[in-house]
Order: C-alpha cells, then structure tokens, then sequence
C-alpha cells in the first residue's frame, strides 16, 4: 500500500534520497518526453516533433507500458537520480526531474503544487491531443513535424 506522500518532499529531500513513490509523483504527466526530438548535429540543440512513441497512450499522456518500456525502444530515457545530469538535456524544460536537478522549484501548475492533474492540460504543458503515433509518420518527415517553441 502505497503512504501519503509528504506534502513539499521536494523541496526537502535531493532527488537521490527520494523513495520511488515519491521520484514516481514527479512526473506531471505532460507526455513531452514521449515525443520523438532531433538533435542537430552541430549545434547540439535538441527539438520537440509531434510524433510520440508507439508506446505512448495519448488519452492518458502515460507509457502504455511502462514496466517494459526500455526492452520494448529502443532509446528510451530510464531518467534515475544518477542519470539525470546527463540526460536531462533531453527532458522538457518544464520537466519536474530537470527543475529540481537544476536547483529550481516546481511550476504552479504541476500536480503536486496544484493539487490537480487537470493543472498541466489547463496549463498548455500537456501534448494531450497535439500528436500523431510514429507509426503514422515516416521518419525522413519528422523534420517536418518539429513544435516551434515547444520545450
């Protein structure tokens, strides 16, 4: 059975501390780190398409099969209080696990702060009826599907 969380953890505890129900919580379900991103080979800069992963259910913004998700794409993100500094360039700026690995607080819209899920749609984070399934798109057009300004 899962305890109540502690209300503000977050800002108590460093991320390596967090009890995985508590890493789990941070995840405000936006569903941006779903999508697929290009990085540019030389500037580095990573961009947001509006293709998600196959695996992504977009009525729920959530993995459709989260257990399993790193045997089943290959690259998927396993984002760990160790790998964090290293992976977080490929998190949302918004992305709760990048803020608090940046020194920085939650958003007044994420779930935990609001106390609401709905916070996140009403917010315009979620990408909540904004994408197709990579299935759908062949790859060579992904550049063609970059979100301006969705980071």
């Amino acid at each position: 059975m899962d305890k109540a969380l502690t209300p503000g953890f977050w800002r108590e505890k460093p991320l390596e501390d967090m009890s995985r129900q508590e890493w789990e919580a941070l995840c405000d379900g936006c569903g941006r780190c779903c999508v697929l991103k290009l990085e540019d080979e030389d500037t580095g800069e990573i961009a947001y398409t509006d293709v998600h992963c196959r695996l992504f259910d977009p009525d729920t913004c959530r993995c459709g099969n989260y257990a399993l998700r790193r045997q089943l794409v290959k690259g998927c993100v396993l984002l760990t209080p160790e790998s964090i500094d290293e992976d977080k360039e490929w998190m949302p700026s918004t992305c709760a696990y990048r803020l608090l690995a940046e020194g920085k607080d939650l958003k007044p819209w994420h779930p935990l702060v609001s106390g609401r899920a709905d916070s996140v749609e009403e917010a315009g984070i979620s990408v909540r009826g904004l994408t197709v399934p990579e299935y759908e798109v062949d790859e060579e057009d992904y550049e063609d599907r970059i979100m301006e300004g969705f980071r």
